[in-house]
């Protein structure tokens, strides 16, 4: 399949469906041999796997080396892919979770011992609502509808869903209460979704 000839999305389908169905086409061409469409799913799913990368992985650089090694596999392996078992972000995060988890088993005797109760954190379902649509073609709104956010509100959403880190995490990072970090970012994701419903 070339990289013109994917089929368009129902009209009916929503931004996610949308782009779950887009991404399981890509996946379905780079089975084929279509480079395109590897850098294609690349340029969807980078951000969201990086993110599953750093949260099991010591230090960025190994995040990075995990995340080429993902794309590796991907080229070499999509024809397992099955949109019948597993939605392809689904398929995709596994790939990165246990290629991260893997090496970070072959790093145990260069860094002290640490407990894998971050792989736990990794949701194993789809993915949500902001990533969907991120990834379907109206990001350029999203991004539109980000700027209206205060810079506390959009930078917390940022690190969250495009840097990968936890709750926790950003609490620890912007000293504030675990609370009031979920509380600001599900505030923002309600003024999200009524810009984008507009």
């Amino acid at each position: 399949m070339s990289a013109g000839s994917e089929d368009p999305a129902p009209a009916t389908a929503s931004p996610q469906d949308a782009a779950r169905e887009r991404l399981a086409l890509r996946l379905r061409a780079v089975a084929q041999g279509d480079r395109v469409a590897l850098r294609d799913v690349y340029d969807l799913t980078s951000a969201k796997l990086f993110g599953i990368c750093l949260r099991i992985l010591p230090d960025r650089q190994e995040a990075e080396d995990v995340l080429q090694d993902v794309y590796l596999t991907v080229w070499r392996k999509a024809e397992a892919f099955d949109p019948a078992r597993a939605s392809p972000v689904t398929w995709l995060a596994t790939i990165a979770r246990n290629r991260a988890i893997d090496r970070r088993r072959s790093l145990a005797g260069r860094h002290p011992p640490a407990a894998f109760e971050a792989a736990l954190d990794v949701p194993d379902d789809d993915e949500g609502a902001l990533a969907g649509l991120e990834r379907a073609e109206d990001a350029h709104r999203l991004r539109a509808c980000l700027e209206e956010l205060d810079g506390r509100t959009r930078g917390a959403i940022a690190r969250a869903f495009f840097a990968g880190l936890t709750y926790q995490e950003l609490a620890r990072e912007r000293a504030m209460p675990l609370g009031t970090v979920k509380s600001l970012i599900r505030r923002g994701l309600i003024r999200l979704r009524g810009c984008l419903e507009a």
